[in-house]
């Protein structure tokens, strides 16, 4: 009998009381498990669990709180002064810009990528109306995300008479390449929105505004542009940014907006960074402001950040209506900040603004029909 083990009992050739000898499996793990300490049993099948479920859940989140430790804050733009009230005369406009008024105004181009935004674009047409020589709208039966859809904007276009004469309207097929990365499919649309545009018959010089639907430049902005000599030739347009409706002010504001001088062969549509300078205070952007729940959905599933939806609930309709009324995030996503002081900040639901002070004019005049973009009134059609 070996050294150390006189007082076990053998059985068919193992020692009873030697862990690792018996001949069956689970009376080896039994065993095992006795060795552990209660530290080791709560780190093993507590700690580590809850770890991986959570870094699976909230993984993303985890990334956004820590951008300031792997990404840099952009360079800051150069704010240029906005100046404007109804009762200063344009001559006067200009000279408090520093710029001078011209003997005659610009024309200028309005281009879009349209999806199925057909109350934005109305509110932002009507707002721009005034001012634009030329709107120009391209359609595509394809999402970037190469979801099918309809041509929407021909479906509702008697709705858009008003511009009728001075449209250019032009559809793309989309290529409907699954797995590709959404951004390919909007950089194809948008260098076909190039060529609408010089269908449309843009010439040197003239204004061009590039921007989302939903990102509406208010229109003393856009004559103030035309008729002033003295701006940069490409300026970004600070907007105030709004989620859901216009009860719901982000604290940070939105610059992608962008008006350029068009030069031939040069000038490129573009909804990135083009410019230092932004021209503070220019209008709204008010993003995922739908009147019914599938439209939300709708987004949510075309949307270019694919990687954002990582759960099938975020698409119940009862979860997204409190969310918008709530001002919570549709990803239960953290903000999108560089600096930790940034994003604790703006931690939590967006805080209730009951202001509905200068918004767009055709907004206010038709409260009525566009009550659910209006302080008060965040309970959505279900359709």
């Amino acid at each position: 009998m070996p050294d150390g083990y006189s007082s076990s009992k053998k059985k068919d050739g193992y020692w009873d009381d030697v862990c690792g000898q018996e001949p069956s499996k689970m009376a080896r793990i039994r065993c095992l498990m006795q060795t552990l300490d209660i530290r080791t049993f709560i780190v093993l099948f507590l700690v580590i669990p809850i770890g991986f479920v959570g870094v699976y859940f909230h993984g993303q989140k985890i990334t956004y709180f820590l951008r300031p430790l792997w990404q840099s804050p952009p360079k800051p733009f150069i704010p240029i002064p906005h100046y404007y009230h109804e009762n200063v005369s344009m001559a006067s406009l200009c000279k408090l810009h520093g710029w001078e008024v011209r003997d005659y105004p610009r024309k200028v181009y309005d281009a879009v990528l349209f999806n199925n935004e057909v109350d934005m674009l109305t509110i932002r047409w009507k707002e721009l109306d005034p001012y634009i020589t030329q709107f120009v709208l391209l359609e595509s039966n394809s999402t970037f995300t190469s979801i099918p859809k309809p041509h929407y904007f021909a479906i509702n276009r008697e709705r858009f008479d008003f511009v009728e004469p001075r449209l250019t309207y032009g559809t793309i097929g989309g290529r409907f390449k699954k797995g590709e990365n959404p951004f390919v499919e909007e950089a194809y649309q948008r260098v076909a929105l190039d060529h609408l545009l010089k269908i449309a018959g843009i010439e040197e010089g003239d204004l061009l505004i590039m921007s989302d639907v939903d990102e509406i430049p208010s229109a003393h902005t856009v004559d103030l542009l035309r008729w002033c000599d003295g701006p940069p030739a490409i300026v970004h347009l600070n907007l105030k940014n709004y989620l859901y409706s216009f009860e719901f002010n982000v604290a940070h504001t939105s610059w992608r907006a962008s008006v350029h001088q068009y030069q031939k062969g040069t000038t490129r549509y573009a909804h990135y960074r083009q410019t230092d300078y932004l021209l503070a205070d220019s209008g709204w952007h008010c993003s995922f402001c739908f009147r019914k729940i599938s439209d939300f959905v709708f987004k949510m599933k075309a949307y270019s950040h694919t990687d954002r939806l990582r759960f099938a609930h975020f698409l119940d309709p009862k979860r997204i209506q409190k969310v918008i009324c709530n001002g919570d995030d549709l990803y239960d996503m953290l903000p999108e900040e560089y600096t930790f002081k940034d994003i604790i900040a703006r931690m939590g639901p967006i805080p209730h603004s009951y202001s509905a002070v200068h918004l767009p004019a055709y907004l206010l005049n038709h409260a009525d029909q566009y009550s659910y973009l209006l302080p008060g009134h965040c309970i959505r059609e279900v359709g």
